[in-house]
């Protein structure tokens, strides 16, 4: 299992990235072979980070630790310095974390898509759909019931542009704000038979026992879930206390055409299918991409 932050600490950063005050649990002075990186629940729960973060470790003799939450407060952690990388999915947030200073730089990593999933009987009848905003305006329509995210997470970004796109403000008793992680939320909806908007990498991981999962996949195919993951080493002009050097050894390896080959067979074996699709500048280069 991927080792991650002592219980304390890991109560400390979620409460500084939840209320966002100005203010830092971590020490300023960090060992030269620690890394902290701060990454989105799916390349968590996906069991992706625990297949390749061991060589990296013995790379460089490093230790990883790992802070899963939501992309939202990953960010607000990066930005108060306490993580040393970012490891994200929503783009545009992306973007704009470097172009304010928080970031030095960010790399595309890999990309995978959304799907939305429901109970085997789909009250809302949305099977086979590949139109996202006629899907969730059938769910609107018919007060089926869907677990959001609600946690800020690149997921609830994206599901809540999708609604703003469908012209639908979401609430009522069959929507549900759940304020978890990806796994977290798959549970919630497969023990109340709901809907939820999930990526496909967390699902297929979830999929299979233990625990298994009843959802089915009832809409994908739509451009618009298209699901993008790139990597931030924390600006040191803005945090001197980081440990910048090796966040941009960590941004080398990850995007390098070694990582994202192991990248593209994750999941193979298991599911069939890769849960996440190399898309580093390196690896586009060598394939003519």
């Amino acid at each position: 299992m991927r080792r991650v932050l002592s219980t304390l600490f890991t109560i400390m950063v979620l409460v500084v990235a939840c209320a966002y005050p100005p203010v830092s649990p971590v020490p300023s002075e960090r060992q030269d072979n620690r890394l902290i990186l701060a990454t989105t629940t799916s390349t968590a729960d996906s069991g992706l980070l625990d297949a390749i973060l061991p060589d990296f470790e013995a790379k460089y003799h490093a230790q990883v630790d790992v802070i899963a939450v939501g992309t939202g407060q990953a960010m607000q952690i990066g930005k108060a310095g306490d993580a040393d990388v970012i490891l994200v999915h929503a783009r545009s947030a992306e973007e704009a974390f470097v172009a304010e200073g928080y970031g030095a730089f960010r790399e595309d990593v890999m990309y995978n898509d959304f799907v939305i999933v429901g109970p085997p009987d789909d009250p809302a009848g949305i099977r086979g759909m590949k139109d996202a905003i006629a899907a969730l305006k059938k769910i609107a329509e018919t007060q089926a019931r869907f677990i959001s995210r609600g946690d800020d997470s690149g997921t609830h970004k994206k599901e809540m542009s999708l609604w703003k796109e469908a012209g639908i403000e979401p609430g009522g008793d069959w929507y549900v704000s759940a304020g978890q992680g990806m796994g977290a939320v798959l549970t919630m909806a497969n023990e109340q038979m709901a809907y939820t908007l999930t990526d496909r990498g967390t699902y297929l991981a979830r999929r299979r026992p233990p625990p298994r999962l009843d959802l089915e996949i009832m809409m994908e195919g739509d451009p618009r879930l298209f699901n993008p993951y790139g990597v931030i080493p924390i600006n040191p002009e803005r945090h001197p206390g980081v440990n910048y050097d090796l966040a941009v050894k960590f941004v080398e390896w990850l995007t390098s055409v070694e990582t994202q080959e192991k990248i593209a067979q994750f999941g193979v074996d298991r599911f069939g299918q890769p849960l996440f699709y190399p898309n580093s500048r390196p690896w586009r280069e060598q394939h003519g991409e």
